[in-house]
C-alpha cells in the first residue's frame, strides 16, 4: 500500500472515534468491542506495519523542520492497553525524537507545586513527539474519585469548593489552548475496555509469571470504583473535547484494533502538517560546497 493510500485509510479509521465537542457525549454509546468492521487481526497488523513505516518518515521530517511538537495523551483504566499501544505504535520512531513519560503518584516535590506543573515541564520541545502515559487528567479522575487524594494536595480550604472540578476543566482547556497556540499539537486517547475484559487481563497477569510484576493489589481495588471512574471519564470527555485538542474514544477490547486506531490518528495528525525537510538557501549551499571542497582536498 502506498503512503497516500495508508494515509487515506488512516483517516477513514479514525473519524468514528473522534470527539471534538462534548455536548451530548455518552460513554455508553461507545462499544469497547468495536473493531470498525474489521474482523481480521492479520489485516490490521499489516495496516499497522504500514503506519509504523510512514510514522518513521514523518517523524524524521518533524524533527528536521523543528517547528511543531506533538503531544499524545493516553488515559484509561488499569489494563486498558496503554503501555501496549505506545510500544507497538512507536516501534519505528527514532528514540532521539520521542519522549515518553508515565505519571504516577505525585512526589513530595510535585505536591508542593500547582497540579499542572509536573506535566507542563514535560511538554515536548519543537520537533519532538511527547507521550504522556496518564497525565494532568488524573486531576479530574483519581483525585475526584478519592477525596483523600485531593486532601493530600494541601490546597487552602477556601479553594476546595463544590466548583473545584469546574475550575479544573477550565484550567485544562485554557492550558491546551495555550499549548496549541504555541505549536503543540494535542491528541488525546481514552482506551475503553469492558469490565469483563479488564478482569480477564488481570487474571492473565496472575497466571503468567512473566506478567506478575504488572499487577498490584491496588489495581484490583480500583476496579471496584468502576462506575465512579466511568462517570468521571464521561464528564472529562464532555468538558474537554475541542477541535484543537480532540479526544479519541478508542475501542480497546481488541488490542490489535486499538493499536491500529492510535497509529492511524498519529499518521493523520502528522500528514496534516504538510511536513518537509528544510530548504537550503543560497548562502547555505555555498557553505556546503566549501565543506565539500575541503573534504576532497
Amino acid at each position: 500500500m502506498s503512503s497516500r493510500q495508508t494515509a487515506k485509510e488512516a483517516a477513514r479509521l479514525t473519524k468514528p472515534y473522534r470527539v471534538t465537542r462534548g455536548d451530548g457525549f455518552r460513554l455508553k454509546d461507545c462499544d469497547p468491542a468495536d473493531t470498525g468492521g474489521m474482523h481480521s487481526k492479520d489485516d490490521a497488523e499489516k495496516l499497522l506495519a504500514g503506519n509504523v513505516d510512514l510514522l518513521s518518515d514523518l517523524q524524521e521530517k518533524l524533527y528536521a523542520q523543528d517547528r511543531w511538537a506533538i503531544l499524545l495523551i493516553f488515559q484509561g483504566v488499569d489494563a486498558a492497553g496503554k503501555d501496549s499501544a505506545i510500544k507497538h505504535v512507536m516501534s519505528g520512531i527514532n528514540p532521539q525524537g520521542c519522549d515518553v513519560f508515565s505519571f504516577k503518584k505525585p512526589t513530595v516535590e510535585e505536591l508542593g507545586h500547582d497540579y499542572l506543573w509536573r506535566t507542563h515541564v514535560r511538554v515536548p520541545e519543537r520537533g519532538k513527539i511527547g507521550i504522556f502515559n496518564r497525565s494532568y487528567y488524573e486531576e479530574v479522575l483519581v483525585v475526584r474519585v478519592h477525596a483523600d487524594v485531593l486532601a493530600a494536595q494541601k490546597l487552602p480550604g477556601s479553594l476546595v469548593t463544590k466548583h473545584i472540578w469546574d475550575g479544573r476543566y477550565e484550567d485544562i482547556n485554557a492550558f491546551e489552548r495555550y499549548l496549541s497556540r504555541n505549536g503543540v499539537i494535542i491528541r488525546k486517547f481514552f482506551l475503553q475496555v469492558s469490565k469483563k475484559e479488564q478482569k480477564k487481563r488481570f487474571l492473565e497477569r496472575l497466571d503468567d509469571s512473566k506478567k506478575n510484576w504488572k499487577i498490584q493489589l491496588s489495581d484490583v481495588a480500583e476496579s471496584h470504583f468502576w462506575k465512579d471512574y466511568h462517570k468521571a471519564y464521561e464528564e472529562m470527555i464532555r468538558r474537554t473535547a475541542t477541535p484543537h485538542a480532540p479526544w479519541y474514544v478508542v475501542p480497546g477490547n481488541s488490542k490489535w484494533f486499538a493499536r491500529l486506531v492510535v497509529s492511524s490518528v498519529t499518521v493523520e495528525t502528522l500528514r496534516d502538517l504538510n511536513l518537509a525537510f528544510p530548504k537550503i538557501d543560497k548562502a547555505k549551499k555555498k557553505e556546503l560546497e566549501k565543506v565539500r571542497r575541503d573534504l576532497r582536498s
